[in-house]
């Protein structure tokens, strides 16, 4: 284990125990956020190890498969009576996990957090497919079990897998492509007080409870943040897949090593990856990690990276733009407010982000002593991010100014925001996020809602008209 990550805990747990923590600031914890690491080479060399009973991956894709999420406007009575006016809305959460809607094989823990939703084509008029993560906490234990299940209704709910590596596993992307449902999900190592990144691996879902086997993907130490379908001029929605991942990330704890390294990727088939720019894979080198992006519709790309670690351009995020002419040449602006978990989506000529807020008077991750040295502004920095209250929140995006304004706050409190959605149709977005419980009175921050329950929920979000 790592001394500055070793530090960074137990001053947290002490700091949240004795001033701000509140009840459960007892047992450990490891991760500061979400799952990210490590150190790749040839990142369109993918690595897929052999398995068995998971069909020809190879086969020619179909772009034109039907992904469209809409016909649970129709399957679902008042799914999407929500509208919004000028200004977004959103409607009442429904509690998902844990909840009795779940089929009997999914066995809850305490904790319910990283996940993913994805429509997919199952040739029956098509399903949602729901991954999400539990485990006794927010941090890394071989208890951990990464559940898939998929609805036709948002009423019935069919098991269709279960994870469990006897380690921590996160990060999960469900990404339907040319007709395949394929499952990516991060698998981490199984002690709370360290972080360690054992890779990305990958299953392909095979029909009604049935997933192939699980197999490596990506080099070494390379981990995937968002993997999801868009076109810009000239391509069909559904032809490519794009990632967003990085290496480096062992970095992001210890400050004192190789920069991160942002890669962003494409693939016609999910497996064999190159860049989307031949020979620049990397977007930005640096302090980012999570990062997500979509195209304008002139092939501009518009972008939003955590920039937990720090670099010359501080602590935070950063919003970036990247010409349509050179979409993997980044401009990027400083942003001191830490969007943790970003999901970046367009309605009509707007860009969305749904990403973590920190509930103090400014907002801010970067708390401006620049006189420290770097390693010690990251770790004031996050002792005073983990005892802070936090939400889940809708921001818009100035794609020119690159700057992001808050709009509102979803259903949220404590430990919160890792955000998926999928397009209804008629300015509608269905989104899934975690949280811990509301109305807790004292509200938990951060930390304390790490350690203790916490549940996933969807709900509608409508935009206004383009």
């Amino acid at each position: 284990m790592s001394r500055g990550w070793a530090t960074a805990v137990a001053l947290g747990l002490a700091w949240a125990w004795l001033g701000c923590g509140g009840d459960g600031a007892s047992d450990a914890a490891s991760d500061l956020g979400d799952t990210h690491e490590s150190d790749t080479s040839d990142l369109g060399d993918t690595h897929v190890s052999d398995t068995s009973d998971t069909g020809d991956l190879e086969d020619a894709i179909d772009p034109g498969a039907d992904r469209s999420a809409a016909v649970l406007c129709a399957r679902k009575a008042g799914l999407c009576a929500l509208e919004a006016d000028a200004a977004p809305t959103l409607g009442a959460p429904v509690k998902v996990a844990p909840s009795e809607a779940m089929p009997a094989e999914v066995v809850s823990q305490v904790a319910h957090n990283n996940l993913d939703v994805a429509w997919h084509d199952d040739g029956e008029g098509g399903r949602l497919f729901f991954a999400f993560r539990t485990g006794p906490n927010h941090f890394a234990a071989p208890e951990v079990v990464m559940y898939v299940v998929s609805t036709a209704d948002l009423t019935t709910w069919r098991f269709e897998g279960s994870f469990a590596l006897g380690t921590d596993v996160r990060e999960p992307q469900l990404v339907s492509l040319g007709g395949r449902l394929l499952f990516y999900f991060v698998e981490l190592g199984a002690d709370a007080f360290d972080f360690e990144p054992h890779g990305v691996k990958v299953s392909e879902w095979l029909g009604p409870g049935r997933f192939g086997a699980v197999r490596d993907i990506f080099e070494p130490g390379f981990l995937v943040w968002r993997i999801k379908t868009m076109a810009r001029p000239g391509e069909t929605l559904g032809e490519w897949a794009y990632a967003f991942g990085y290496a480096g990330g062992e970095n992001i704890y210890d400050n004192d090593g190789e920069p991160i390294r942002v890669a962003w990727l494409r693939s016609r088939d999910g497996l064999a990856w190159e860049p989307v720019v031949a020979g620049q894979a990397h977007v930005l080198v640096g302090g980012a990690s999570e990062t997500d992006a979509v195209f304008l519709d002139d092939g501009t790309v518009v972008a939003v990276a955590r920039n937990e670690a720090g670099d010359e351009s501080g602590f935070g995020s950063k919003i970036c733009r990247g010409e349509a002419a050179s979409p993997a040449t980044w401009t990027c602006v400083g942003d001191p407010r830490k969007y943790d978990s970003p999901m970046v989506f367009r309605h009509g000529a707007d860009v969305w982000l749904i990403g973590r807020r920190n509930v103090t008077e400014t907002g801010n991750y970067d708390l401006g002593q620049d006189t420290l040295p770097l390693s010690e502004q990251y770790l004031a920095y996050q002792m005073d991010y983990w005892i802070q209250p936090k939400r889940c929140a809708l921001w818009k995006i100035d794609p020119m100014a690159l700057s992001a304004t808050w709009v509102l706050d979803l259903p949220s409190a404590g430990d919160t925001c890792f955000p998926e959605a999928v397009d209804l149709g008629g300015d509608r977005q269905l989104v899934f996020n975690y949280s811990s419980p509301l109305g807790q009175d004292p509200e938990p921050n951060w930390l304390t809602g790490q350690m203790n329950e916490t549940q996933i929920d969807w709900m509608v979000l409508a935009l206004p008209s383009p």
